[in-house]
């Protein structure tokens, strides 16, 4: 880790013009930065302390939604019994990311812009060519051991998997994340790396999350997270989806539903063909199981990870069955 500068932003207008500058990074709960200066892929010159800035750690729920402060920690958010009681998605993939101590840590905010786990690209004294590290280096990932990367969203010159949870969540609550003077779906927040997989996500600079808004709904109050993992506690999703569902008065049809998978893809990946496969139809576990087949389409894999195509499916179904009352 290479000595920075640091300082701390005491109004937001203050940390947008400081994390414009060239070399700044932002901090909060620290989880993710000191992680990445630690492995040497990140090496701020000035680290800009945010923690202090009024009004971001709050959370608020009311008849038309929730609003989350960025700097609201993982804890809090999980703890809210009305966030619970509105967006159980969100609160159950809080639950079941990380450890207690980075959920007592980590803001919403960092949680979001968590970087991926990607073992070739958290290496680069052993593996220099990545192109999320350094663009136009390559990716060593593609034909080495890639039992932990993505089968959807992936390019020739990426196949890096996001690994959060929350975000999944937020994707299929159709929630929002506010940039300050703009705000964004979280589903078009992300973006698939094509030819410039070191650019994550629509932040311009001097931008920084201030909030996240989910709007309520039926579907959002009926809603669930499911996540496998190779391990029951501290482990990435091998495959995971989130589902919310509004059935129609006969309580077997379906009006609406929403679905995000999670472990499989290079950004929380928004599952529309089963969706569309699914609204209107009868939720029986013949077609759920029929509809959740659609969400590998277009899926890839490369060597290790062709497990994750068998999987995200049974988890889809597994997710949708559950929320439905038939599982």
């Amino acid at each position: 880790m290479r000595d920075f500068s640091y300082s701390r932003a005491e109004t937001l207008d203050a940390a947008r013009a400081a994390a414009a500058r060239s070399g700044a990074m932002l901090i909060a709960g620290g989880t993710t930065l000191l992680d990445l200066a630690k492995c040497g892929v990140a090496a701020p010159e000035t680290v800009i302390d945010i923690t202090r800035l009024p009004g971001l750690a709050d959370i608020s729920v009311g008849a038309d939604g929730a609003r989350i402060g960025a700097l609201a920690t993982m804890a809090d958010a999980a703890g809210h019994a009305s966030l619970r009681a509105a967006f159980p998605a969100a609160v159950e993939a809080l639950d079941l990311a990380a450890s207690a101590q980075i959920r007592n840590m980590a803001s919403v905010g960092g949680n979001l812009l968590q970087r991926t786990r990607c073992a070739y690209f958290r290496d680069p004294a052993a593996y220099p060519a990545c192109n999320k590290r350094r663009p136009g280096s390559g990716c060593a990932a593609i034909g080495g051991v890639t039992r932990n990367h993505a089968v959807l969203g992936v390019s020739d010159h990426c196949i890096a998997l996001y690994p959060g949870d929350f975000a999944v969540a937020l994707v299929a609550l159709g929630a929002t994340v506010h940039l300050g003077d703009r705000s964004v779906p979280v589903e078009d927040f992300f973006l698939e790396p094509g030819p410039t997989p070191d650019r994550e996500t629509v932040l311009a600079p001097g931008e920084l999350i201030t909030a996240i808004s989910l709007p309520a709904s039926k579907a959002a109050a009926h809603s669930t997270y499911l996540k496998v993992r190779d391990r029951q506690s501290y482990e990435f999703a091998s495959a995971s989806a989130a589902v919310a569902l509004d059935l129609h008065e006969d309580g077997r049809t379906v009006r609406e539903i929403r679905v995000a998978l999670g472990g499989v893809a290079t950004k929380p990946w928004r599952a529309r063909e089963v969706e569309d496969a699914l609204r209107g139809r009868p939720l029986t576990e013949a077609v759920v199981r029929a509809a959740a087949e659609l969400a590998m389409i277009g899926a890839l894999a490369q060597g290790g990870n062709a497990y994750k195509i068998d999987l995200a499916p049974r988890v889809v179904a597994r997710a949708i069955l559950k929320v439905g009352g038939l599982a």
